[in-house]
């Protein structure tokens, strides 16, 4: 699939009439419906808030620039995803990664600020004039071993339950309407969160960490009955994944080479392909699926 570029950060004259005897602004094949649909809308350019609706598929994923989330916004953008990455701090990344990819935005935003989080949503829908595809990558963990109550404190648990479970949802909240509009064009609306198996089995860096990833799942599987049939909610739920954050755990990478049907540890590109896989099906929804290499069978 011809991949289009759009420029999100037109130089000021351009205007509806400058992009009609300029076509080149947008490239050959340009992403816009029709230059008169920006007419009827009275779109103002400005960074970011591109009044336009593409044809091909757009996937939001949060905490995109590095590990599992790149690896899933690579994926999808090579399936031919129109993709907004996200992070909360490395911009220069974000917006190289945006560069390379192409067909690709990059939105700074904190998703422990409930504005943020409105915010992400509004800026991706404005900016391709759609959005069919929610991947909640973006979260955080604490290192505090089960037994140590007393570390577990109750800023620990808002903390890890804000960024984990409620900044999902708010996304969800937000994203509701563009991703029902996924389903009036053909295919429903699609969010996958990436929860972990400490979320299904009594393990994880730490008690919080392992609930509130055990309320995502759960949260996942209501919020499947309670959107479909125009959205389908699934959830990827990793085992010990090799990226730059868990490269000194030998200890867990020992016992998935030991004990794992598959001899080893996930690399992001396996968790992305377990993505796309839910994102490819238009009738899977509430799966929360165990990409662990068969660890939990043991």
């Amino acid at each position: 699939m011809h991949r289009e570029r759009l420029l999100l950060r037109p130089p000021a004259e351009y205007t509806v009439e400058s992009c009609r005897s300029n076509r080149s602004a947008f490239g050959q094949d340009r992403s816009l419906d029709s230059l008169s649909e920006i007419e009827d809308n009275q779109a103002v350019f400005k960074p970011i808030e591109v009044s336009m609706t593409i044809q091909r598929p757009v996937a939001l994923v949060t905490g995109s620039t590095s590990g599992i989330g790149a690896a899933i916004a690579r994926r999808l953008s090579s399936d031919g995803f129109a993709v907004v990455l996200h992070s909360r701090s490395s911009a220069e990344t974000g917006q190289a990664m945006a560069r390379e990819l192409g067909s690709a935005i990059y939105v700074q935003a904190d998703l422990a600020e409930d504005m943020d989080r409105v915010r992400l949503i509004r800026e991706a829908v404005a900016a391709w004039g759609r959005l069919d595809v929610l991947i909640n990558n973006a979260g955080i963990s604490r290192v505090i071993p089960h037994a140590n109550l007393a570390a577990a404190t109750p800023a620990i648990w808002q903390e890890l339950h804000e960024v984990n479970v409620i900044a999902p949802f708010r996304l969800i909240a937000e994203a509701e309407p563009a991703l029902r509009e996924a389903a009036r064009r053909g295919r429903p609306g699609s969010v996958i969160n990436i929860s972990s198996h400490a979320g299904v089995r009594p393990k994880g860096a730490s008690i919080p960490y392992s609930a509130a990833k055990a309320a995502l799942n759960h949260m996942t599987r209501l919020l499947a009955l309670s959107l479909g049939p125009d959205i389908r909610v699934n959830g990827v739920a990793p085992g010990l994944v090799d990226t730059p954050l868990t490269a000194d755990w030998t200890q867990a990478r020992d016992l998935w080479k030991k004990r794992a049907p598959m001899r080893r540890s996930a690399s992001p590109e396996d968790i992305a392909q377990a993505v796309a896989m839910l994102v490819a099906s238009d009738y899977l929804t509430g799966e929360i699926l165990l990409s662990d290499g068969g660890l939990n069978l043991t």
